[in-house]
């Protein structure tokens, strides 16, 4: 259990976990979140067998940084006064590894919603895909994904856009650090992507397509940092749930 400076703040560790009150004083969880699962879903898991453990009905549970139902990895849950660091923990730069398929896109950008179109990407290298990452790093203007939890005029733009009407879409200042490609097994590339808060991934493989003079969407994606919680410091929902079904 690591304090955080100043605060009865911990992190949450198999090796030495946090007594059920330090729940309430605040303990951040750093959970590896599953596949199909909303980070809401871990969010309510979570809360309900940490309220009946600890007998506190009104222990305040919450998650610093959303992840896409088909995104896996990192995400930071708060419990208690930690959920006061929320805002500080959501602020801190993210590492993704994304797989990226280049010659199609879909609506979504990932593998929610089917292809729509096909294009021509005979042309991309694996010695041109690297180049064009490289034009990535830097601030620069984003455009969200119409499917996506941000609001457009009092609704998320996910439910405009199932609604059949298109979300106009403000972009927005982000920074993207560093990009590495890790594999080129076309049609898809897998790269790293160390970015700053309120990127979306899937955007960027949208726009990768685009300088690629082709079109690319995302079919797979794993968050492996949250500011300093590496993947290696989570823990599975079925080794958090098979820990309290102990005490």
């Amino acid at each position: 259990m690591k304090a955080t400076a100043g605060s009865t703040i911990s992190v949450f560790s198999l090796d030495n976990p946090p007594t059920l009150n330090a729940f309430s004083e605040g303990v951040v969880i750093p959970v590896d979140k599953p596949l199909g699962w909303t980070s809401a879903d871990v969010v309510r898991k979570v809360k309900f067998v940490l309220q009946r453990k600890t007998g506190n009905k009104n222990l305040k549970v919450g998650h610093a940084g959303t992840l896409d139902p088909l995104a896996t990895g990192v995400l930071l849950l708060c419990t208690g006064k930690a959920t006061k660091q929320v805002e500080t923990l959501q602020s801190e730069e993210k590492e993704y590894v994304a797989e990226i398929e280049v010659g199609a896109t879909t609506p979504s950008f990932d593998l929610e919603k089917e292809i729509d179109v096909r294009y021509p990407c005979e042309h991309v290298t694996r010695e041109m895909a690297a180049a064009v990452l490289q034009q990535f790093i830097g601030a620069q203007e984003q455009v969200p994904p119409v499917f996506s939890a941000k609001m457009v005029d009092g609704k998320r733009a996910y439910k405009w856009a199932r609604a059949g009407r298109d979300a106009a879409m403000k972009p927005a200042v982000i920074t993207i650090y560093e990009t590495t490609l890790l594999a080129f097994q076309w049609p898809k590339i897998t790269v790293r992507i160390v970015c700053s808060k309120g990127t979306y991934i899937r955007a960027f493989a949208r726009d990768f397509g685009l300088v690629l003079q082709s079109g690319a969407h995302l079919t797979a994606l794993r968050r492996t940092r949250s500011g300093k919680f590496s993947e290696l410091n989570t823990i599975t929902i079925e080794n958090f749930l098979t820990f309290f079904t102990g005490i």
